[in-house]
């Protein structure tokens, strides 16, 4: 058998020629038809989406995959390759609302949702052309006459369905997470829409501190002795206050020294002994209020008197426990 020889190496024209060689003599369908009968691997292609253009990391994850389908109809299987596109939601949505020049309160008013379903339809497989393009000249074998489409009814009815059998064998829970939350559109966010262009933006905020109120057991009477019978609560600096509601713990230093100070909240005017750091007193206690009397105090003043009743090691306070903020669940 002779070989053609080359002169000179012009790796894409060998590409094309073997691309083409392919094509010719069915290569792809003859690897798949020529086991029929033999153990099956099924590969079923995680699926890119047409509504952005391909880039090197899709090259490099597709001939991984490729390697694997490929390594298996060496070893005898029939493998399968069913190629598919995943047409999610809101990226596609906001590409869509903002080429029409419309908000979802337009949808129904402005344009049918019909037609706002379609316009998303086309929008969200306008790459496929180069996507195609892109499988075949990087040798990619994979069904691409019929690909699992994410946006199709039976494609959908198979995920209903896979979910029923989750939920008859008991896999399925209820739980309560944290989640991003995107009020204009009126949907929880992924970590891919998160980190969409202009998502994050430098901006000031506001941090909060919450009061936790001391649950008076054993423990506490043990740790507090006589100033027990003082209503209590720690204080607790936070930049998240959004995760609040699902909080189920206080984190202390086991060598921080800790205070626990009586005075007046400065919203409420009442009467309480507050447990926080020993260099933090002075952010939220002036040392000059030091000496004012607790008993002169009146609702309103704006220097508010304060005594330091105790002094703990963070180790003495753990495992001491606190009221829920908000306990409509219970984590």
């Amino acid at each position: 058998m002779q070989y053609p020889e080359y002169k000179h190496l012009n790796l894409p024209a060998i590409s094309d020629e073997v691309l083409d060689w392919w094509e010719q003599h069915a290569v792809f369908k003859q690897s798949v038809d020529s086991r029929q009968g033999a153990p099956s691997f099924n590969f079923y292609e995680g699926p890119p989406s047409a509504n952005g253009l391909p880039g090197i990391h899709h090259v490099m994850a597709r001939t991984i995959k490729d390697l694997f389908c490929r390594y298996k109809t060496l070893q005898g299987f029939q493998v399968k390759r069913k190629a598919g596109w995943d047409t999610h939601g809101l990226p596609v949505e906001l590409g869509v609302e903002k080429t029409l020049g419309i908000t979802k309160e337009d949808i129904g008013v402005k344009l049918s949702i019909e037609e706002y379903n379609q316009a998303c339809r086309q929008d969200v497989m306008k790459f496929t052309g180069i996507w195609n393009d892109l499988t075949r000249r990087m040798g990619y074998w994979v069904d691409m006459d019929d690909p699992y489409v994410t946006y199709d009814n039976k494609y959908i009815e198979s995920v209903w369905w896979l979910l029923k059998r989750l939920y008859d064998k008991g896999l399925l829970y209820k739980g309560y997470t944290i989640q991003p939350y995107s009020p204009a559109a009126g949907t929880g966010l992924s970590s891919h829409e998160l980190n969409m262009p202009g998502t994050y933006k430098e901006v000031k905020d506001t941090t909060i501190v919450a009061q936790f109120s001391l649950v008076k057991d054993e423990k506490a009477s043990a740790v507090f002795g006589e100033h027990i019978q003082e209503p209590i609560a720690f204080l607790a600096w936070t930049t998240t206050p959004w995760t609040l509601p699902s909080n189920t713990a206080l984190t202390l230093g086991k060598n921080i020294r800790y205070v626990l100070v009586k005075s007046f909240n400065p919203y409420s005017h009442q009467p309480l002994a507050v447990i926080l750091a020993k260099d933090l007193m002075g952010k939220y206690f002036p040392e000059k209020n030091a000496e004012l009397s607790l008993e002169a105090y009146t609702p309103g003043d704006k220097t508010i008197p304060f005594a330091v009743l105790a002094e703990f090691a963070g180790a003495e306070l753990e495992g001491l426990r606190y009221e829920q903020l908000l306990p409509f669940a219970q984590p």
